[in-house]
């Protein structure tokens, strides 16, 4: 979290216990955010939020529908920037969170505008551009992936 491209966009640079609040704060919570590492290889390599869009404050910011999934990541090595992973685990997590989540219509992300390879990769991955949206700490791309649309992918 302390690399500058990652504190840019996650806001969570400092010691450990920044992290770890905010881990914490997910594990023990309702269970609408769930946290997850992805492994390459064996290694660590990105880090995940599948959360419930539709009971999120980023339901206020856009017409949400029941059960819409949002899906944060972060690919944590440089090493593992820049060679198109991005859209690929993005493809394969809204596809996993579509084939498992049977009520979910749609998967949601809202990239900061700034991050112009984090909307790219959404966009390679089969989300569109939906809108510009403000929230309290950025603005926002929001990114949909409809159902509907898998088959054509």
């Amino acid at each position: 979290m302390n690399d500058p491209a990652v504190a840019e966009f996650w806001q969570l640079a400092g010691d450990q216990s920044v992290t770890e609040d905010h881990l914490l704060a997910q594990l023990d919570g309702d269970g609408r955010s769930v946290p997850c590492v992805g492994l390459l290889e064996g290694r660590p390599m990105s880090y995940w939020e599948i959360y419930r869009a539709d009971l999120d404050p980023l339901a206020r910011h856009y017409p949400a529908r029941p059960h819409d999934t949002g899906v944060h990541l972060l690919i944590g090595s440089v090493a593992d920037r820049g060679r198109g992973l991005g859209s690929t685990l993005l493809r394969a997590v809204a596809d996993l969170v579509l084939d498992k989540r049977l009520t979910c219509a749609r998967v949601v992300a809202e990239p900061d505008l700034r991050n112009a390879p984090s909307v790219a990769a959404f966009l390679s991955a089969g989300f569109r551009f939906a809108a510009e949206v403000d929230l309290p700490a950025k603005r926002a791309a929001l990114m949909i992936r409809d159902r509907s649309s898998r088959d054509a992918l």
